[in-house]
């Protein structure tokens, strides 16, 4: 066999699914099916309705509603497939594992790389959200406001932005104690965003102006895709929660169950949130406004401790989001590195806690880096692209494993497949392409990039233990 050949087998074989489960997981299996629920409503709710409506409405207008029910149905068709491959294939890689077990190493190596961006830049761009509601916060309180100098990256008129690191740091602090600490920690910002977001709806409604709807699609249909592909990336969230497939307590039965459960939870508030600011505001002073719920209060409803509550409500709904995203972006890594595919620094566990300690302030201090230089519209399409991405190939899998292991027990299974998940894939495509060019230039740049680490580092020190599929 020439070295040609034998690369190319290297980097096509397939990881199999008794392997990937690792019964002998060393991490603990502390989580039920509550936890996971609120790891995946943690992750998803806020960041597009608190952080990107300001990006997206003027992309969308009053059609922007309609853009959260479209980034809504493309997330479902995933999700599908995400619950039956959560219950088959219960592992921390999420897709990663999934397109391991599927389309072969270089296509796993792919799909992490992406779940790298995915979820990197989702925490960067949900911390620097995280200091614009700090900043209203502290405005609406007391009167002033942090420097632009401090607040904001370089390009948005700043030198750095020290709130945006100062929620990623404490986050990751968190993390570090444990999986059911933080699990507890979610849950409870979880319930505050939440009434936060019902306050919003019943305070915003006061104010509605059906005019304001008028017309529904002034921006044409490009322009409500253009609106959804911006915000799908705020739906990131169940995806976090298959990542904590070895430390949840029963993964075949509870994780299927938090993944339908928090998705129909969080496009419903989506939905009731983005009409009741559209109502209340005309779509195009949206323009720039990185707070825009609390701008929504401040100018057209009357009392000054509404905005002061959503602002609260805000700071501790990206926190949520971005303490849950980070517990992600780790398990990823740990998966990739106990394959050999990223150093083995990432896999290594505390022997007090359970949690990877290095991989989690690693990935820490580098995300805390990125959210203080980096504008937040450049993050959150970034984002969006690599989700878009992942979410396809989770769909691919679903079709290869019906194939391959037909017989395989499912605790979950996709109603209508193959139809269903060639309709999520066939979305994800046509969202992917409503993204502009800076965004595609930059995902290609990122994709070149892990080209090289792959053949460069990965496809030497991969590793395999058993039997693997060629």
């Amino acid at each position: 066999m020439s070295n040609q050949q034998r690369i190319g087998a290297r980097v096509l074989r397939r990881k199999p699914i008794d392997q990937l489960t690792h019964p002998g997981s060393e991490l603990k299996r502390t989580l039920g099916v509550g936890h996971l629920t609120m790891i995946s409503i943690g992750a998803t709710l806020g960041t597009g309705i608190f952080v990107v409506l300001g990006e997206a409405v003027p992309l969308a207008g009053p059609a922007i509603v309609v853009s959260f029910v479209l980034a809504g149905i493309t997330a479902l068709f995933s999700a599908l497939s995400y619950a039956e491959l959560a219950g088959l294939i219960p592992a921390s890689g999420s897709s990663y594992s999934y397109t391991y077990a599927t389309l072969g190493e270089i296509v796993a190596w792919v799909c992490g790389w992406c779940l790298v961006l995915e979820y990197g830049v989702s925490v960067a761009a949900v911390a620097v959200g995280w200091g614009q509601y700090i900043n209203e916060l502290l405005h609406l309180v007391l009167g002033v406001r942090i420097p632009d100098a401090l607040s904001q990256p370089p390009g948005a008129g700043g030198i750095v932005n020290i709130p945006a690191v100062l929620v990623v740091v404490l986050s990751m602090l968190v993390l570090l104690g444990g999986a059911r600490g933080s699990a507890r920690t979610n849950t409870i910002l979880v319930w505050v965003k939440v009434g936060a977001l019902l306050m919003f709806c019943a305070v915003a409604f006061t104010a509605f102006k059906a005019g304001n709807l008028q017309p529904l699609f002034p921006l044409g249909l490009a322009g409500m895709s253009a609106g959804a592909a911006t915000l799908f990336f705020s739906y990131i969230g169940f995806d976090a929660a298959s990542t904590a497939g070895e430390e949840a307590e029963n993964p075949q039965r509870d994780l299927p169950r938090a993944i339908i459960l928090s998705l129909v939870v969080i496009t419903a508030l989506y939905c009731a949130v983005a009409l009741a600011a559209v109502g209340a505001m005309p779509w195009q002073t949206f323009e720039g406004t990185e707070a825009a719920l609390s701008r929504v209060l401040t100018d057209n409803v009357d009392g000054a401790i509404w905005p002061i509550l959503l602002s609260v409500g805000a700071v501790v709904a990206t926190t949520s989001v971005v303490l849950t995203v980070l517990y992600g972006q780790t398990r990823i890594l740990y998966a990739m590195s106990r394959d050999g595919l990223v150093p083995p620094i990432f896999a290594k566990l505390s022997p007090r806690t359970g949690v990877p300690f290095a991989n989690t302030v690693v990935v820490g201090l580098f995300i805390a880096v990125l959210a203080a230089l980096v504008p937040l519209g450049s993050l959150a399409d970034a984002t969006s692209i690599g989700t878009l991405f992942a979410f396809g190939l989770v769909n691919v899998a679903v079709i290869i494993l019906r194939r391959t292991e037909p017989d395989r027990q499912r605790s979950f299974r996709v109603p209508f497949s193959p139809v269903t998940p060639l309709l999520g894939l066939a979305f994800c495509v046509y969202m992917m392409f409503s993204l502009g060019l800076d965004t595609w230039i930059a995902f290609l740049g990122w994709m070149a990039l892990g080209f090289v680490v792959y053949f460069g580092y990965s496809v030497r020190k991969a590793r395999l233990e058993g039997h693997v599929k060629d």
